[in-house]
């Protein structure tokens, strides 16, 4: 009985040998890149760099110049569902709210992500994005302030021209202090 079950023990031992991955296989290194990306991956800090410009000319007021990062056909979103299309109608949207209805901006706790998408999970375009956490302190035109988080996604074309934009804010607060139910 023994030598059976040494016997028996032995041959799962060799099966399970023989089926061990070949040893030759490369194990990918953090920090090193492997021939096969993932669905997902870091990108370059530039989108980092790109996206910071962007939004300092945008707390400064300056809608042509963060405008001048945006690609033609552009699509600013909001997460309630509104959304603009055309660099066009977003410049004419946000010159109209910078003048009329916010009289400053000031961004602060800034966390920035860039990412580059190679296989969509859902409705996302394929390439880089680049993900932005901050916090916003409002003065409005009615001399009200509210400080509120804000969260905005941008996609990169191969030229390095923001095409999308998905900003994700409660605008409860903002219809609140402007008096708008």
């Amino acid at each position: 009985m023994k030598q059976f079950l040494l016997a028996a023990i032995c041959l799962v031992v060799v099966a399970a040998c023989k089926n061990e991955p070949d040893k030759t296989t490369q194990t990918a290194i953090a920090g090193e890149t492997t021939t096969t990306p993932g669905p997902v991956a870091f990108a370059d800090q530039k989108y980092v760099d790109l996206g910071k410009k962007a939004w300092e000319l945008f707390e400064a007021g300056d809608i042509d110049g963060w405008a001048g990062k945006f690609a033609d056909n552009a699509i600013f979103r909001w997460s309630a569902g509104d959304s603009l299309a055309g660099k066009a109608a977003i410049v004419k949207y946000w010159k109209d709210r910078r003048t009329n209805v916010i009289d400053s901006l000031h961004f602060s706790n800034e966390i920035w992500l860039p990412l580059n998408v190679n296989q969509p999970q859902s409705i996302e375009q394929k390439g880089v994005w680049l993900l932005n956490w901050y916090k916003v302190k409002a003065t409005y035109k009615n001399k009200k302030t509210l400080s509120f988080w804000v969260h905005t996604d941008m996609h990169f074309t191969n030229d390095n021209l923001i095409d999308e934009v998905i900003q994700y804010i409660d605008r409860a607060p903002i219809n609140e202090a402007l008096g708008k139910k």
